[in-house]
């Protein structure tokens, strides 16, 4: 203990000798006697080498040991005053750098737009997976493993079908979270289903290997085609205006039954004829269709007492009529230019 002392003294002579015509000094003189790695954390370190009927005596010294070390900084740093060193080179007078505002994606300010219309009319939104298995995703969907519709949709397999059929995939539509609704609720059901899909087609200006969807599925008692056609009227209304013009034709899907797919006027050419619309004046957005009864036998659905529409639509294809956005691979390449263009929407 001795010696200990002995080294102490020498470092509060050090100390009480330091001087500093500096920032930088003041700053060597921290780091050297107070710093982490200092002449005081190592004393201070000292104190399980002692006896311990001399660690409350000891520990006295230590204390008072750092309170000199402390003063001196203090009194180093009050020395040089107005004196500290300035970096002339640097205008303190200027400016801050501008902080960049950030922006919502075009594709979430249009999918929030679409899941807000729909909630005024009493839609729940539902969420799932995007790694399903073949049953939720194609065989509730009445679509067995042998069904011709399957080649519709280029599927991503993570795993390859089994002996059994059993495989997983990434999702090829949204209609796998209407299975899931389905099966774990009773009617009546009133959800939409926004989310990423993906499927196994070439990138170009008008296909992508991913993309969003909203779907929709209402199932109740005495549910309509003109409950359907009604809730797609307010909704193209509420997102395009009240001089939009829509029109049905038929179609096929195998979840629903009749089906329809539904055009809207182009709102680029205002219906006069352009690229995007092909020069029909009309566009397509979403396919629909009264839920085919085997759908709802699947998951114990009475057919008798319920029925229900379902619909689906691409959030890239609404983005595009509203922002006139022509090239898919905008949406997913991260370029600013194109993304600061929505800061004011």
């Amino acid at each position: 203990m001795e010696q200990l002392l002995q080294q102490i003294e020498a470092i509060k002579k050090e100390i009480a000798e330091a001087t500093a015509t500096g920032q930088a000094e003041v700053e060597q003189y921290r780091i050297k006697y107070l710093g982490t790695k200092g002449l005081v954390k190592q004393i201070m370190g000292e104190m399980k080498n002692v006896p311990n009927d001399q660690k409350k005596e000891f520990g006295q010294i230590l204390n008072a040991f750092k309170l000199v070390a402390e003063e001196k900084l203090e009194q180093l740093q009050a020395a040089l005053g107005d004196s500290a060193e300035v970096d002339d080179s640097k205008d303190y007078t200027l400016p801050g750098d501008t902080v960049t505002v950030g922006t919502r994606h075009p594709l979430n300010l249009v999918r929030n737009q679409m899941v807000s219309i729909f909630k005024r009319l009493g839609f729940a939104v539902a969420e799932g997976p995007e790694v399903e298995d073949d049953w939720h995703n194609f065989g509730a969907m009445n679509l067995p493993a042998d069904h011709p519709a399957r080649d519709m949709q280029d599927t991503f397999y993570v795993q390859e079908p089994n002996e059994e059929g059993a495989a997983w995939l990434l999702r090829t539509h949204t209609s796998s979270v209407q299975a899931r609704v389905m099966e774990t609720q009773k009617p009546p059901i009133r959800v939409i289903c926004p989310g990423r899909v993906y499927r196994n087609e070439t990138i170009s200006a008008r296909a992508h290997c991913f993309f969003h969807q909203v779907e929709g599925l209402y199932i109740d008692e005495n549910v309509s085609f003109a409950d359907l056609k009604q809730t797609l009227y307010f909704f193209v209304q509420e997102m395009f205006g009240k001089d939009v013009k829509v029109r049905f034709r038929p179609s096929y899907f195998p979840f629903t039954e009749p089906s329809a797919e539904m055009d809207i006027s182009c709102q680029i050419c205002s219906g006069k004829g352009c690229n995007i619309c092909k020069h029909t004046g009309w566009v397509e957005i979403l396919g629909s269709g009264m839920v085919h009864p085997n759908v709802l036998k699947n998951f114990g659905i009475d057919t008798e007492k319920y029925t229900g529409f379902a619909f689906g639509m691409g959030v890239e294809r609404i983005a595009q009529l509203k922002y006139q956005v022509n090239d898919l691979r905008l949406y997913s390449q991260n370029d600013l230019r194109f993304l600061q263009q929505f800061k004011s929407v």
